[in-house]
């Protein structure tokens, strides 16, 4: 596997350009540097990750917490769901399927619990953390 690569912001960077210019996505570039909160501000000389942490290579990225949403279809909740299952966490009624439901949500908790989080952080919402513990196998979007 790669080393991990990082990249230092100069004057007249913003994340958008660094993302481009390493072939990446916004989203991705804010996956692997989750301290960036407003991706509208970096400063001059930080260190911004620019490849995929070694731990995630071959697994799927956090899709961020936004993804998780009632009429969100992807094969990535259907991998997901094999996981939970896995992992002895599940909740569904019969196989997991793209679509996110109560029931990826009431099994997402399971393992959230599973991990020692309580409350809100075993909501049932995948977060970070939690997510790159699952180790969900990176799977191909049709398209």
């Amino acid at each position: 596997m790669g080393e991990t690569k990082f990249y230092v912001a100069k004057k007249g960077d913003n994340l958008h350009k660094i993302a481009a210019a390493h072939g990446l996505k916004l989203a991705q570039v804010l996956e692997w540097n989750p301290e960036i909160t407003n991706p509208n501000l970096i400063q001059i000389g930080q260190r911004i990750r620019v490849s995929a942490p070694e731990s995630v290579v071959g697994f799927e990225p956090f899709p961020g917490p936004e993804f998780f949403k009632p009429t969100r279809t992807s094969p990535i909740i259907e991998a997901m769901g094999y996981r939970l299952i896995e992992e002895g966490c599940s909740s569904y009624p019969g196989d997991p399927d793209f679509q996110w439901s109560d029931a990826d949500k009431a099994s997402y908790s399971k393992w959230q619990r599973k991990l020692g989080f309580s409350g809100k952080d075993a909501d049932g919402m995948p977060g970070k953390k939690s997510w790159d513990k699952l180790h969900v196998p990176h799977v191909v979007a049709g398209g």
